[in-house]
């Protein structure tokens, strides 16, 4: 990408990538005595997500995680192409774009660590959580002023959807 500000990306992007630990969580696991590892997910994110996709945005999850709660709860908000197990991200993400000819400088990726850098460099706009580790945070064309899980998908989504027209205030979503 060009040494230009982030926001002269916004008008091009129709698909979201979004990784789900550390950024549509907070990277922290509750572990039950039965070993059930549970993830809170911010409602706001779902918000927009759904608002997202109700203007025609391509939205993607890929994730190294396995939780099959967190596949459900992202299908629920009406994301079909969620990968889970993703542990070589670059394979699915090459992958998602092809199978659905989006261009790379169309893409907005979200990431928080080490295993999201291979993505971060192949997208059209790079961002992360303001929790990023400095690994992301020094690619990153925007770090969001939001921690992940506490709404920098929301961050994101909204200035994109602001910038092309498409953000509704009065937008009801249902369930989110």
């Amino acid at each position: 990408m060009e040494d230009k500000s982030y926001k002269e990306y916004l008008h091009q992007i129709n698909t979201f990538i979004f990784d789900v630990d550390g950024v549509l969580t907070n990277g922290m696991v509750t572990i039950t005595t039965s070993g059930e590892m549970i993830r809170h997910m911010n409602v706001k994110d779902g918000y927009a997500i759904k608002q997202a996709l109700n203007h025609g945005f391509n939205i993607c999850i890929i994730s190294g995680g396995t939780n099959e709660g967190v596949r459900l709860r992202l299908q629920h908000l009406g994301i079909k192409d969620v990968y889970l197990g993703a542990h070589q991200k670059l394979t699915q993400y090459n992958e998602y774009i092809s199978n659905n000819n989006i261009n790379a400088e169309n893409v907005l990726y979200m990431g928080d660590d080490i295993p999201d850098v291979p993505v971060l460099k192949q997208v059209g706009l790079a961002t992360c959580p303001q929790d990023a580790v400095p690994e992301v945070k020094d690619i990153c064309n925007y770090v969001s002023h939001k921690l992940g899980g506490e709404g920098c998908v929301r961050d994101v989504i909204q200035q994109v959807l602001k910038v092309q027209g498409k953000w509704d205030s009065d937008f009801d979503a249902q369930t989110f």
